[in-house]
């Protein structure tokens, strides 16, 4: 398994797309930086109290790790459908599978090493993002590690979802899917955040069971309300919670995930690669 998890690492560094993802995550996190900056002195300058300028850099820092989240779960899916299905199709995984390797052991240290790939890649680029913001800004979030685990961990749970796709579907149909069940997932968080205002005026409308079903589903959309509870100063969630109206902002989240939830995704993936693992060994190569 660990042999497969480096011969894994080593392909994934030698592909150009990875380094592309890599050059465009640096040069966006400097255009960022490079706004922020801008935007923050203007604002000192016309006399904006210090505050008010540090709650807006902390919603900006939110959308940008949301449309990160975003590429990150692109590139789990990209980097996962073809794993099994790209060597299943060329031969390769037979010729391996003929040695004495489990197919189990084959399938874990894919995932092992691509997993590697993914928290690096996820986890430096936001870390990167998080300093420059800091820097230019003076803001610095409640929390680091936490959103940094909890993007890192959405990145996990797709390539794992990705990877079962992949040992019955070529690489496009598994990649696609795969991105589509994530953004499903968060709609579904989105219309339950909603329903709560709405219950709030009207109890007999209850949304919410969309949201947990969603979650229930793919996990996705909670460990996104981790990140964004992470980097979220703590004023502003002592402000707004118990409000209806400030629950139903899917930028906005008045807890991180509960310790059942984060014992569920654990669940959710080794369910989803036990069953990556049965449908690899019931496939006929």
């Amino acid at each position: 398994m660990i042999t497969i998890a480096r011969l894994t690492i080593g392909e994934a560094a030698r592909r150009r797309i990875l380094w592309v993802l890599v050059a465009l995550a640096v040069l966006a996190v400097a255009l960022t930086g490079w706004g922020i900056d801008r935007l923050v002195s203007l604002a000192r300058t016309s006399g904006t109290a210090e505050l008010t300028i540090q709650l807006g850099v902390s919603q900006i820092l939110i959308f940008i790790a949301f449309q990160f989240s975003f590429v990150l779960a692109m590139t789990a899916a990209f980097l996962g459908a073809p794993a099994i299905a790209n060597d299943i199709e060329s031969g390769i995984a037979l010729a391996l599978l003929a040695r004495p390797i489990r197919r189990s052991s084959y399938l874990l240290g894919r995932w092992l090493g691509l997993a590697v790939v993914l928290v690096a890649y996820g986890a430096g680029s936001a870390l990167l993002a998080i300093l420059v913001v800091s820097r230019v800004s003076g803001y610095t979030p409640p929390s680091i590690v936490g959103p940094l685990a909890y993007l890192a961990t959405e990145g996990l749970v797709v390539l794992s979802l990705s990877l079962l796709l992949s040992t019955r579907l070529p690489p496009i149909g598994a990649g696609a899917i795969s991105v589509v069940i994530y953004g499903l997932s968060w709609a579904a968080g989105a219309i339950e955040r909603v329903g709560i205002a709405i219950t709030a005026r009207n109890p007999d409308v209850n949304l919410e069971i969309v949201g947990q079903v969603g979650r229930a589903i793919l996990p996705t959309d909670g460990l996104w309300r981790g990140v964004i509870y992470g980097l979220e100063p703590g004023v502003v969630v002592a402000a707004a919670a118990g409000n209806p109206l400030a629950e139903a902002n899917p930028f906005f989240a008045t807890a991180p995930p509960t310790l059942g939830f984060l014992v569920w995704t654990g669940v959710w993936m080794i369910l989803v690669m036990t069953l990556a693992a049965i449908s690899l060994r019931r496939r006929e190569l």
